[in-house]
């Protein structure tokens, strides 16, 4: 998952600040970047613009939470697609 643009950033954000429970980031190394920390969130967004983006893991620890952003997380991914 990579987001591209600032506005993708925001909106993302945005909807991770709208969630109730845990939001994170898994790498494929193990590192895990929690959405809800501000310094976590700093390195998070660093990593979801680079190259490694699309090799992270989105997790939410409830489900109306997953619900919230798996809508974004799908147009992110059909928007790679095109």
């Amino acid at each position: 998952m990579r987001l591209r643009s600032e506005a993708d950033i925001q909106a993302f954000m945005d909807a991770v600040n709208a969630c109730q429970g845990e939001v994170y980031l898994k790498s494929p190394e193990g590192d895990i970047f929690n959405l809800k920390s501000s310094m976590s969130r700093y390195i998070a967004i660093g990593r979801l613009i680079e190259e490694q983006g699309d090799t992270l893991e989105l997790f939410a620890n409830r489900q109306e939470d997953q619900a919230r952003l798996m809508p974004l997380v799908e147009d992110l991914l059909t928007e790679e697609k095109a």
